[in-house]
């Protein structure tokens, strides 16, 4: 197998922009690459834009297009940005279908372009995952690491937890 860890970026918080005229939040393209450049990360990646929506409008097909992306690569080692809305969703549904592959989950609380966010922190912690854990799907957040069915968003306290 390669050394190459595939990112499939799906949008989310991570992406979010922050329209002055009437606050709302939208999508233009991903900030990854301004991330990655700001965390002087020099990992071999191949970096693909599968969608850019809020995770609370996915619906099955896009979860089957993941999986789908997930197994048709050669590649073991895969990172998936995504909203934490239904980030556990998406992790249960990869774990039933994609086997035998590394696949970690990351986001963000607050949009990288805020300034304040938790996305430069969130995706270097899950890039450091991928590259060590075993076969599986796991959700990186906040420095922590869960397994795919064994957590939930805690929504009072803005965090993941271990169910």
């Amino acid at each position: 197998m390669s050394n190459t860890i595939k990112v499939f970026v799906t949008g989310g918080t991570f992406d979010k922009e922050y329209n002055e005229l009437n606050g709302s939040l939208f999508f233009k393209e991903t900030h990854l690459h301004e991330m990655l450049q700001l965390g002087r990360s020099n990992l071999d990646l191949s970096i693909t834009t599968l969608m850019m929506k809020d995770s609370l409008e996915f619906i099955e097909a896009d979860r089957q297009m993941i999986a789908a992306a997930c197994n048709e690569i050669k590649d073991d080692k895969i990172l998936i940005t995504h909203g934490t809305d239904t980030m556990t969703l998406t992790a249960s549904y990869l774990a039933k279908h994609c086997k035998g592959k590394t696949i970690v989950l990351t986001g963000a609380m607050v949009p990288y372009k805020f300034g304040s966010s938790d996305g430069l922190f969130n995706l270097g912690s899950a890039l450091a995952f991928v590259q060590v854990l075993n076969p599986g799907v796991y959700i990186a957040m906040n420095g922590k690491i869960f397994e795919a069915d064994k957590v939930q968003k805690n929504t009072d306290k803005g965090e993941f937890e271990t169910i």
